[in-house]
């Protein structure tokens, strides 16, 4: 098989639909390989992307792989054509241990993370047993559904908590910063479960917040066809570690509390797993703090970011909604940056504890909504914390999303402000052109207050400087929605190279929440390498 990356196809020739890009590559790589189309057997892509530097001409760029009659690798070597071979062969789950084993894994957390380590340790033959303590997907949305109508919190089954974690409603981005050879493997694996063929190629996939509670899903059912169990409405209260080694967990479900045997526990839960931290700092398990990031969700009309960086060609169906990513590096030596940026998406309502105002952003997978939103965030460094308190960055944020709370005036309402009004510092009274979509309602105030002075300013330097970059981002009717605490964990469960927790063997501190991750793919990857190196540690303990 044949690789050909830097195919360069203009916008005109692109009509949006897949059948047109495919037959605009056939077309460029048998240019470039000098060949008739016929000779080529197959053709599929592999990556596509948007050149739109120059906004008066648009390309798209797409790697291809393609099988061709004839002697494949003479035609690779006789040209400098950005062609390779390449195998086929790639990532593969972990293969099962010889012998059986005493007492089964279990994975605490079914966020990306815990469900990638849950499949791969099923997979092996490990029957893992996975607990959640939120509900499935069909009863975490209709949990989510009362919340934003009613202001009625389950603290449980929330925007946080539930069956894929904080990532089934949050757009559903598989972008990662990361090389991974497993980034493969969990791309098909999110296609078998549902998403669509479309992640496999894109530079910048995402799957949709319709669309992930079906994914969600169905990873669970193939968990359990490999002979996983799964179990939702219930919470780890406790870690039994004897000589240092985990013997033991205790798990609450439906008010009964159960004792389970375990050699190996992954502590996959998210960040906003509070008393687990608590939780295990009672147990003397190593942790750390570190650098995190909060700051407020920010709204601008999308076809406005659009126009800013496609030109005219904005709203051609080849290109969809424009995403952004900004950065800035701030005179104090703080950064503030763009996080989780949502194109025609929404605001959503992500608070887990009774009075405090939460915030985060999703898009459905059409991406059609009239708003682009993103999250604007700022460092925390473990310095700027008080005290020696390991969790200090979690009562920080705590402190933050209360203020906000009492800000927007109870009922998880949130505080907003224009950008013009926050970049002189001064409250709003209304909104511009922007209407924000929070789904709880909004108090026009002074929407940043609830953040730390060094937070404020540091977003204050940095929006003007954005805009140098994306026109328009410091729109003054854009729209900021506090407070926005929990894109990153203030908390690191310190683990060796092994992966295993430094101060209690058996105990894996995996993704996001244990300071391993930064996003569905990073997380996902992360508990693939954990399910490995359980299982190799299976293998060491058998002898084989």
């Amino acid at each position: 098989m044949i690789e050909v990356n830097g195919l360069r196809i203009p916008l005109a020739r692109l009509d949006g639909t897949q059948k047109s890009e495919l037959v605009a590559c056939r077309k460029a790589v048998a240019r470039k390989l000098g060949i008739r189309e016929g000779r080529i057997d197959h053709l599929e892509l592999r990556k596509r992307s948007i050149d739109a530097r120059k906004r008066s001409s648009i390309v798209l760029i797409f790697t291809v792989r393609i099988t061709v009659r004839g002697n494949e690798a003479e035609l690779v070597r006789n040209r400098r054509n950005n062609a390779r071979l390449v195998e086929t062969n790639g990532y593969r789950l972990p293969e099962p241990p010889t012998l059986s084993i005493d007492a089964r894994p279990v994975v605490v957390g079914a966020g990306c993370a815990g469900l990638f380590c849950a499949l791969a340790l099923a997979s092996a033959g490990l029957q893992p047993l996975l607990v959640e303590r939120g509900d499935d997907a069909e009863q975490r949305t209709a949990a989510v559904a009362h919340f934003n109508n009613t202001g009625a919190l389950d603290p449980q089954s929330n925007i946080q908590f539930g069956l894929g974690g904080a990532g089934t409603f949050s757009d559903g981005k598989l972008t990662t910063g990361t090389k991974s050879p497993a980034h493969r493997l969990i791309l098909e694996a999110l296609v078998k479960a549902g998403a669509q063929r479309r992640i496999l190629w894109d530079a910048k996939p995402h799957v949709g917040s319709d669309v992930l509670p079906d994914v969600v899903t169905n990873l669970v059912a193939r968990i359990q066809e490999l002979g996983g169990e799964v179990r939702y409405r219930t919470s780890m209260t406790g870690l039994e570690v004897r000589n240092g080694r985990v013997v033991a967990v205790r798990l609450l479900q439906s008010g009964r509390e159960e004792r389970v045997f375990a050699d190996d526990v992954v502590l996959a839960c998210g960040h906003s797993a509070r008393d687990v931290f608590e939780m295990l700092r009672a147990a003397n398990v190593e942790m750390e703090r570190k650098t995190f990031a909060m700051g407020v969700r920010i709204e601008h009309l999308q076809k406005d970011i659009d126009r800013a960086l496609y030109g005219r060609a904005a709203g051609h169906p080849a290109l969809g909604a424009a995403p952004y990513k900004l950065a800035e590096h701030l005179r104090n030596g703080r950064s503030a940056f763009s996080f989780c940026m949502c194109p025609g998406g929404y605001v959503v309502a992500a608070a887990s504890e009774q009075g405090g105002v939460v915030t985060n952003g999703m898009s459905l997978s059409a991406r059609d909504g009239a708003n682009a939103n993103a999250a604007l965030l700022a460092n925390v460094f473990p310095e700027d914390l008080p005290g020696t308190d390991v969790l200090a960055g979690v009562e920080l944020q705590r402190t933050c999303e209360r203020m906000a709370f009492g800000q927007g005036g109870g009922s998880f309402v949130a505080p907003a402000q224009l950008v013009g009004d926050f970049l002189q510092g001064v409250p709003s009274t209304a909104a511009g052109r922007v209407s924000p979509t929070y789904p709880r309602g909004v108090t026009w105030d002074a929407a940043a207050d609830a953040l730390p002075a060094y937070a404020q300013d540091a977003l204050r330097e940095a929006i003007p400087r954005m805009a140098r970059k994306l026109h328009g981002f410091d729109a003054t009717d854009a729209v900021i929605t506090g407070v926005e605490t929990r894109s990153s964990s203030p908390v690191r469960v310190v683990r060796g190279k092994n992966l295993e927790s430094v101060s209690t063997s058996g105990l894996w501190p995996c993704g996001e929440g244990a300071g391993y991750a930064g996003g569905i793919m990073s997380a996902a990857t992360d508990g693939l390498r954990t399910a490995e190196a359980i299982v190799s540690c299976q293998r060491i303990r058998e002898g084989t």
